[in-house]
């Protein structure tokens, strides 16, 4: 083989060589990872606890309806607020409660985003959820009626969410959480919070949080409705609050309470209407023609101190049925539907611990107000929804 002859050959072989490399570097590279770093997953600091002192607290957040930031007008605000206002003042409004509030745990009652103005759905999830994630603080999640109406399915929203930064999210319950595999919804999930570092309630859960999948929307006889709790999901929270005090449903420990979180309220509320409440009824309440039995079964549990919903976004009062407490959020989001000059809310609840002369008891008392967006983050209608030595 002559000199040139070599020369080529060699040429030849580096160019394959190279052709070779670039194929692998660029192109297979974007196929495999996205053109993206590989991201981990960021945990918070688990188990949830209650602090040194004795407390817990929790920053309830209801309907941010976020949808694409910046370029996301404000409904039902005054004239001169327009102008600037965009879904950045729902994540304003938010930094400022964590700041203030300090909250242990995040808890998201539905409506996070709004699909029919979200343009892609992980988007708006990541410019929602801003504000939690950013604090470093555990947060969950649950689904409302318009967080599907976008480019992910109920199943895919709860997956993404739980696999977000510092969230405790979970797409349904664990396998250790009884037979769930006929579970109707996503985002049916229990978190327990453990008493404090040192105390000998350090590695028990003495305070549960149990969340639920309120659905979206349903036909029934030819009627459009809301979307309700299912039999399934309630068999599971009573085997699980059965399992969770040791299989004796019919005696319940009073310093262990429970608390639920879901979207949609039950038909019961529509009563307190006529009843004494804390804060304002100022809509009707917008919830499902079916009576699937959810207020019962809190009633049968006796674990259910209260529960927490959202939806109807200017009602934003706490209520008594039959010794159960019902707390609306308040509407948080400015891209979601309000009532100029009522300014958007949040709920903040905390639970606190009884003492002995020796160690912590358990829960003691229970007690809930919410925090306006003014220039004060004004703190309004403080009340107590449950203490040991009651009752109710």
């Amino acid at each position: 083989m002559t000199d040139s002859k070599w020369k080529q050959s060699i040429l030849y072989l580096a160019s394959i060589y190279t052709l070779l490399y670039l194929v692998h570097s660029s192109i297979l590279h974007k196929l495999l990872l996205g053109h993206e770093k590989l991201h981990i997953k960021r945990k918070p600091v688990l188990p949830l606890r209650f602090r040194p002192d004795g407390t817990f607290k929790i920053l309830q957040v209801a309907d941010m309806h976020y949808a694409n930031g910046v370029m996301t007008r404000c409904r039902d605000v005054l004239p001169s607020e327009f102008g600037e206002c965009s879904d950045l003042n729902t994540t304003r409004f938010v930094k400022r409660m964590i700041e203030s509030e300090k909250p242990d745990f995040i808890a998201f009652t539905g409506d996070n985003i709004f699909g029919p103005s979200t343009a892609d759905a992980a988007e708006s999830l990541f410019g929602a959820f801003v504000p939690a994630v950013e604090s470093k603080l555990p947060w969950a999640a649950i689904l409302g009626n318009h967080d599907q109406e976008s480019t992910m399915d109920r199943e895919e929203l709860m997956s993404f969410i739980s696999l977000m930064d510092y969230s405790v999210s979970q797409i349904n319950p664990s396998h250790d959480d009884l037979a769930t595999s006929d579970i109707d919804g996503y985002g049916n999930y229990h978190l327990g919070v453990h008493g404090p570092p040192g105390s000998k309630w350090a590695n028990s859960s003495i305070l549960n949080l149990f969340f639920l999948d309120s659905g979206d929307r349903a036909v029934v006889q030819g009627i459009r409705t809301y979307g309700w709790i299912k039999e399934s999901q309630l068999r599971w929270l009573v085997g699980l609050s059965e399992k969770l005090r040791g299989g004796r449903l019919e005696e319940t420990d009073a310093s262990f309470p429970a608390l639920v979180f879901f979207h949609i309220p039950i038909p019961e509320v529509r009563e307190l209407y006529y009843q004494k409440i804390v804060g304002q009824f100022q809509e009707a309440v917008a919830c499902s023609s079916i009576n699937s039995g959810v207020l019962k079964t809190f009633i049968l549990m006796r674990d259910v101190k209260a529960f927490f919903v959202g939806h109807d976004h200017t009602n934003d009062f706490c209520g008594n049925i039959d010794g159960v407490w019902v707390c609306y959020g308040g509407g948080c989001g400015y891209h979601g539907y309000g009532k100029a000059g009522w300014p958007r809310r949040a709920r903040v609840i905390t639970a606190e611990l009884g003492k002995s002369h020796r160690d912590w008891t358990g829960v003691e008392r229970i007690s809930t107000w919410k925090r306006l967006d003014d220039e004060e983050l004004s703190m309004i209608d403080e009340q107590v929804l449950w203490d040991s030595g009651s009752t109710s």
